[in-house]
């Protein structure tokens, strides 16, 4: 079966990202929260700690915390990026495929997201704009590395190409879906948060024990939940893109009439 695919609306791909995430909830849902599982462990060996009263090792738990956070988040996103391509182009997608075809772009794609929040952080120090304005340019870097390959200079030059002339329509997607999963993850997290200070007026370590235990409980729950949003929409916009700009619908529809090798050749896929 072919694709066809045209220029969406903005409103059209905010649609489709929400029809996407509807009709396949479990396999992004799932995607997001596998390696979130990792995360909630290591929450509550930080509650263990902190019960131990040992304060060196709950400030050492919670760095190396974030740090893990920091990597499982780009890994589900570009296995959920995989997902979203092929749903977006009629191939079936489960949640070990999508793993599958992203694992060797999934070193790049930390990689990338540390170095280009770095730069996006240093601009955004000196003048807000600038920042805006990288974080805007760069923000198909990640469905690049994961579709076409390339490192950190390939993915973000191909992202500023891409990105060109629709970077506010990207900053109104990316605000709108940023704010919606704040607010969703605000509603989740503070029944938590209430549960944390109730169980731990008892003292001061029991508390930050619970807060440990509580806010991995309703971090690993906001972010199965909603943290696929954005990058679901975002692998859209790739698309979208390549179809206003290369004529990408054109090329799948060629592509389809050639050898399996040469159809995979067009869709920018590394699987």
């Amino acid at each position: 079966m072919v694709t066809v695919l045209r220029p969406l609306s903005t409103s059209e791909l905010l649609d489709r990202t929400f029809h996407l995430y509807r009709n396949h909830f479990i396999l992004f849902v799932g995607i997001t929260a596998i390696p979130q599982l990792v995360i909630l462990l290591l929450h509550l060996l930080g509650a263990a700690v902190a019960v131990s009263g040992r304060i060196t090792g709950v400030l050492v738990t919670a760095l190396i915390t974030a740090l893990a956070n920091l990597v499982a988040l780009e890994v589900s996103h570009a296995a959920t990026v995989m997902a979203v391509s092929d749903l977006h182009l009629d191939r079936p997608a489960t949640i070990g495929s999508s793993y599958g075809g992203a694992k060797r772009s999934m070193p790049r794609v930390i990689w990338i997201s540390i170095l280009v929040g770095i730069a996006i952080g240093i601009a955004s120090l000196f003048f807000v704009i600038p920042g805006i304005y990288l974080a805007l340019a760069w923000s198909l870097a990640i469905p690049v590395t994961v579709l076409e390959g390339g490192g950190l200079n390939a993915s973000t030059t191909r992202s500023k190409e891409l990105t060109k002339g629709t970077r506010w329509r990207i900053f109104v997607i990316y605000l709108l879906l940023v704010v919606l999963t704040l607010v969703v993850s605000f509603i989740i997290a503070l029944p938590f948060e209430m549960l944390a200070r109730f169980l731990g007026r008892s003292s001061p370590l029991t508390a930050l024990a619970m807060r440990q235990l509580w806010q991995g409980v309703g971090n690993f729950l906001s972010t199965s939940l909603v943290g696929p949003l954005v990058t679901i929409a975002l692998t859209l916009v790739y698309y979208d893109q390549r179809v206003r700009r290369e004529g990408f619908d054109l090329q799948l529809m060629m592509a389809a009439l050639q050898p399996g090798s040469k159809a995979q050749a067009a869709t920018g896929a590394t699987n």
